[in-house]
């Protein structure tokens, strides 16, 4: 079974595919890299993979290869993360943690009602869910509405009590 690892720390001017082959080219013909470049620049996104035959040879590279130079930088070399969402060709950079402040905010519009503000982009191009209708995705259905948000549940239930029991005085 093959390993990817993670080869970090690229310099981001001016390199290929056959510089970065050259480095590990001792470890024979069944080491492969690939490079990772920038789609409207060309130009290298400052980290690539290198696929190997087994654990046991993805350590020993590792071992031997990690911190040394290339092209006046030390590189960085580790075992790739699985890949995740993303399109079949596209490479994922292991990203961190996202933190509890990354999450949407309740935003109130003119008429007073609330809607999520979220940090997701819509696509642009219609892909396997719809055919490209917009209405169908931002009607909301009575219940949506009435439904509070889960984050604020418990504290919308403790101002119903102290209303409640305002009322009752």
């Amino acid at each position: 079974m093959s390993v990817r690892l993670y080869i970090g720390n690229l310099p981001k001017d001016e390199i290929d595919r056959q510089d970065l082959q050259a480095v590990f080219a001792a470890e024979g013909e069944a080491v492969t890299t690939k490079l990772i470049k920038d789609r409207k620049t060309g130009k290298c996104r400052g980290f690539g993979f290198l696929t190997v035959n087994n654990d046991e040879q993805a350590d020993e590279i590792i071992e031997k290869y990690n911190g040394q130079m290339f092209k006046d930088t030390p590189i960085k070399l580790e075992k790739a993360l699985p890949r995740t969402k993303g399109e079949e060709g596209e490479e994922q950079v292991p990203k961190p943690v996202s933190s509890p402040s990354s999450m949407p905010t309740p935003t109130i519009n003119k008429e007073g009602s609330r809607r999520e503000k979220s940090s997701k982009k819509q696509p642009r191009r219609g892909g396997s869910g719809g055919g490209g209708s917009r209405e169908s995705s931002t009607t909301t259905t009575e219940s949506d509405a009435i439904r509070p948000d889960p984050r604020w549940a418990s504290e919308l239930e403790k101002l119903k009590q102290m209303l409640a029991a305002q009322t009752t005085n």
